[in-house]
């Protein structure tokens, strides 16, 4: 006979399907309701209503669109004062709002993802990645055809793309 989930069971049901929905550690909430970990990633994964994770990221989206609606308010607001500036003839007051309107520009680029400015790490180029390379290399002296198999695709994995 199939044992029935604790979690849908559980008075507090509601509050438990709001944690996970909200990516509580599982340990947490089971401590907080009660229940196991397992209990919780079991619900989770099987029974999360999916009508509550997709409100979730609707949610989510709508928070995004009006940040997006912000920044382009900002920017609007930035150009016009620029071209009030200009007009004015006021050429410092201007170029504050050349770089006011260009921070608009960034962030606008940033949120549409056009514009990433995460540092990019290439391990390839890291001593300890020449280190690990060089030894695999030196192990597979005694094993010439797995050692020219496993440089050939070393070069290809260093290739730029």
């Amino acid at each position: 006979m199939a044992r029935t989930c604790t979690v849908c069971r559980h008075a507090d049901r509601p509050a438990i399907d709001q944690a996970l929905i909200n990516h509580l550690p599982y340990r947490d909430i089971a401590r907080r309701f009660g229940l196991s970990k397992d209990a919780a990633v079991r619900h989770h994964d099987e029974h999360l209503p999916e009508l509550l994770v997709k409100a979730k990221e609707a949610e989510e989206a709508a928070q995004a669109d009006d940040l997006l609606s912000e920044v382009q308010a900002l920017r609007s607001k930035a150009l016009s004062l620029l071209g009030q500036a200009e007009e004015a003839g006021d050429l410092r007051t201007a170029l504050l709002g050349v770089r006011e309107a260009r921070a608009c520009l960034e962030l606008l680029a940033e949120i549409s993802q056009q514009l990433d400015r995460r540092p990019v790490l290439n391990v390839l180029a890291l001593p300890e990645w020449l280190s690990v390379r060089t030894a695999l290399l030196d192990t597979l002296q005694g094993f010439p055809e797995a050692r020219v198999a496993v440089a050939a695709r070393l070069v290809a994995l260093e290739r730029p793309t």
